[in-house]
This record gives structure tokens, sequence and C-alpha cells, in this order.
């Protein structure tokens, strides 16, 4: 159901900037805004770090509705990834033609371009056609030339998060987490697994079904959200988007991942 503008952002400290910066983005389309409060915005859900909308208003030329997404920062977030990172890396990506364009920015958060596609569902990635789709586009993604350090990020992301995650545990929830054997296996796992070639490239490394939209006429991919977009081994990128078959975000549990339902050889291989 669409709202008033003014109405999502009620109490917000800088809705005069975000405001100020769709009247820009639509002049910049070609449009002209002539009230604010007649936009139209929609709560989009999915989003898991982030508040996201879609916003309306009437194009300039033939009446029709211009859409285009806003993403309000998740707060708190800082623990999981770095947004200047992560804005550095939308920013490439959009200029590489990847995902949606870059159509202005706020303090707060972004308008991007709507992509007019389907978000994948769950059932969507065990489809052979769809994944041999999704996997055309990982190596194209893969492929990229990006910003940063072209080396392993994943350990010291891992180690990051452990510590942090030690922190905010008591004594006894470190034991029931098994926390206190995780620098251990962390070690274990970086030895055997730097072991022999590795081919680097640019990952997105959180690749669930709802970081991918399909459009359903020319069966297009888009891969969306780069928060955690990094250089790695690209074994380590195939290997997640597995492990993420597992999971359905839209269960009544979706903190349960089922691996019964992981891909066996064929699939993988596939």
């Amino acid at each position: 159901m669409a709202i008033k503008a003014i109405e999502l952002l009620k109490g917000g400290e800088n809705h005069e900037e975000i405001m100020e910066v769709l009247a820009a983005v639509a002049a910049d389309l070609g449009d002209v805004i002539d009230d604010l409060n007649s936009l139209q915005v929609k709560p989009l859900k999915g989003a898991m770090t982030n508040e996201v909308f879609e916003v309306n208003w009437p194009t300039k030329s033939d009446g029709h509705q211009r859409k285009v997404l806003v993403r309000l920062y998740g707060e708190g977030i800082e623990v999981f990834f770095n947004r200047v990172d992560e804005i550095q890396t939308f920013e490439s990506m959009s200029k590489h033609g990847q995902g949606p364009r870059l159509l202005g920015r706020f303090t707060t958060g972004r308008v991007e371009e709507f992509i007019h596609a389907k978000t994948l569902s769950a059932a969507d990635l065990r489809d052979p056609e769809i994944s041999a789709l999704v996997a055309s586009k990982m190596r194209e993604f893969h492929n990229l030339h990006m910003p940063g350090t072209k080396k392993a990020q994943l350990w010291q992301r891992l180690r990051k998060w452990h510590s942090h995650a030690k922190s905010l545990c008591s004594p006894k929830d470190i034991k029931n987490f098994g926390l206190e054997h995780l620098d251990t296996e962390i070690n274990m796992l970086v030895e055997l697994l730097s072991q022999g070639y590795q081919e680097i490239g640019f990952c997105h490394n959180d690749l669930q079904y709802g970081n991918i939209m399909m459009d359903e006429d020319t069966r297009a991919i888009t891969l969306i959200d780069y928060e955690y977009a990094s250089y790695n081994p690209v074994a380590y990128d195939l290997a997640n988007h597995f492990c993420e078959m597992v999971a359905n975000y839209h269960s009544d549990q979706p903190h349960v991942l089922d691996y019964t339902k992981y891909p066996g050889l064929e699939e993988r291989q596939r």
C-alpha cells in the first residue's frame, strides 16, 4: 500500500535532505516534482540490513509513474561490514554496468535505479535453467576489476566477527556456542584451504536467493546488495552459494538451515 512520502520520513533527522535529493534525481531524469508530499512510497520487504522503499512520481512526458528505490542504511551494521567500502563497491558496480544505477546519495542512504525484475525464491535456486543463468552471472562478477586488495578477505573478517561475538557473550554463552574453539578451527581452515593454487576474484559473499533478481521477459540475472562483497577465493563464493540453498528466509524459522537440502555432487558440478 502506497503512503505519503512525508509519513515515511516523519521524525527522521534528515528528511529534508532526502526530499532535496529526490527532487534532484527527478530533475536529472527529466521530471519535475511540484509537490514533494505527492510522492507515493511503498515499503519493500526482504532487506535484512537496510530499510528499502519504492518511490513513485508521475513523469513529465507522459504522466506514467517513475519508480526509484530509496535505501535507508540500517543502524549497528558497522560490526559486519564497512559502509564506506560498500558505497565505493556500489558506485564501481554501477560504472561497470552491473546492478542498479546509483542515482543520488544522502547522509543516511541513497537513491537507486528500480530494477524491474522478480526476486528469486528458495525453490528457484534449484531450477537447472535458472541455476545455469546464476552461474554465468557469478563468473562475470568474479572477473570484475574492482577497488580493494586482491587477496582473500575471508579470514580477517571471520576473526573480527568472532572477536566481537566473544565480547558480547558471557562465559556461559561462549561455552554454549562453542566460541572458545573457533580460533583453532579458523586456523585449521586457513592452513587446509590455503594450500595450492587459489583463484581469487571479486566475490559477492552473500549470494542467497533474495540477492538475485531475474527479468522474466529477457531472463537476465542481476545480483544486488554488495554489503559483504570483496576479493576472496572464487571457490568460497561458490561454496557459500551452495550453503544458501539450504536456507528459507521466508519461513517461520528463517534462522534454521536444513542441510538435507544441500545440493548433491551432480548438481554442484553442473
